[in-house]
């Protein structure tokens, strides 16, 4: 990097750190084109908002002394700039061939590698198998109450976590799931700026390759827009959302493989914001009339992989006490009841009326599924409140709800 340049920061993944006993925000690339992050020092924040690709090294310097009346040397800029540069965290030509070169390495592979394996849960297809009957055998076996399942809303924290209510969902399923000849998976999107992202590789996992109904991606993405849709296909090499409910899957098959049809979901912000509607979004639109077409005749079951509600210290919240567990209990219940009479629009009016305060990172998949789906009813069989720090004071909800007639 030169100091004529002007560094334009790309979306991150920041994160508040303690950096040699200090407060600092380490930065980290969504994609791992690069094992690098960069701890910038809590007092450059506005450097960092201010690298938007209109500014050089003099203008950043100028706008940090005016604004914020922050005095930070050409030299130490240039340092932080160039770190940025070498972690490949700005928009510029070196990233950009980066990313050209993962993705090629990506689309050329047999299949997407199990990215969360060994982390997440156990990458040995015998410890794996193990780990989750044993979150299966814990579950009571009282059958449903709908005659037909037709979709699923499961969680995607890790097993450890998550496991109890994984089960709950994928056992008190697993008929349907046997059956289906055809899954879509819908899975958050927590990085990408696009509503939908397809991908037309197949998903593997420790058990073996789910085939990716690739026709199916091909109808969608003409139905959107072949751009829109692929513009941030890598993202699906490394986020975890749809990995984790294919797992489940897999394994409640018993190894036996069907098509899927992975689909992350982008954010809604704008929608929650009240700048639009999704009910009126052409791409959600178009997305779902397809998807309806696509399903029709065949056994298909359509998965919504999300969690609820992140809140506390970990999210920026305040601490979460009795009161507020029985706040957030209450609120969440509010929207599984929307879910179970398949209320795609109440769903989401009742998330954007409290301006998303609790961070329902579920929000754009439930909704689509709920959308696809249409006319259902629902029968919630799992909720919990999950731990998200070493003190208990931030939680992340989840919930276990069966989607049919």
């Amino acid at each position: 990097m030169t100091s004529a340049q002007r560094p334009k920061l790309r979306p991150l993944d920041p994160r508040p750190i303690t950096h040699d006993g200090r407060p600092a925000i380490f930065l980290r690339d969504p994609l791992q084109l690069t094992d690098k992050g960069v701890a910038v020092p809590r007092q450059l924040g506005p450097f960092l908002a201010l690298c938007d690709g209109t500014r050089d090294i003099g203008g950043l310097q100028a706008s940090l002394a005016i604004r914020y009346d922050l005095r930070v040397g050409t030299d130490v800029l240039e340092q932080c700039v160039t770190a940025l540069d070498e972690a490949l965290l700005l928009d510029n030509d070196r990233f950009a061939r980066a990313r050209a070169r993962a993705l090629a390495e990506y689309r050329q592979a047999p299949s997407r590698a199990p990215a969360s394996a060994g982390r997440s849960y156990p990458g040995n297809a015998d410890e794996l198998r193990h780990t989750l009957d044993s979150y299966l055998e814990a579950v009571e076996t009282t059958p449903p109450h709908l005659a037909a399942i037709h979709g699923l809303v499961s969680p995607h924290i890790d097993y450890a976590r998550g496991g109890p209510v994984y089960a709950a969902a994928w056992k008190h399923a697993s008929e349907a799931v046997k059956t289906a000849d055809l899954v879509v998976l819908l899975g958050t999107d927590h990085y990408g700026d696009h509503l939908v992202t397809l991908t037309r590789q197949h998903y593997s996992t420790p058990f073996g390759v789910l085939p990716t109904a690739r026709g199916i991606v091909d109808v969608l993405a003409e139905a959107i827009g072949p751009d829109e849709a692929f513009a941030d296909e890598l993202l699906h090499r490394n986020e975890h959302s749809i990995e984790l409910a294919a797992v489940w899957l897999h394994h409640v098959r018993e190894g036996q493989p069907c098509e899927v049809v992975p689909i992350l979901c982008g954010s809604f912000g704008r929608f929650v914001r009240g700048e639009a509607k999704p009910a009126h979004d052409p791409i959600i639109q178009s997305l779902s009339d397809a998807l309806e077409q696509s399903l029709a005749g065949r056994r298909a079951l359509v998965v919504a992989a999300a969690d609820m509600a992140h809140v506390g210290p970990a999210f920026g919240g305040p601490s979460q006490g009795l009161m507020e567990r029985a706040h957030l209990q209450s609120s969440d219940e509010a929207l599984i009841e929307h879910m179970c009479a398949g209320d795609a629009e109440g769903f989401f009016e009742a998330i954007k009326g409290q301006g998303d305060r609790h961070n329902i990172c579920g929000l754009p998949p439930i909704y689509l599924a709920l959308r696809v789906l249409g006319t259902i009813e629902g029968q919630k069989v799992a909720y919990d409140r999950c731990p998200a720090d070493e003190n208990g004071a931030s939680l992340v909800s989840i919930c276990g709800v069966l989607l049919g007639s």
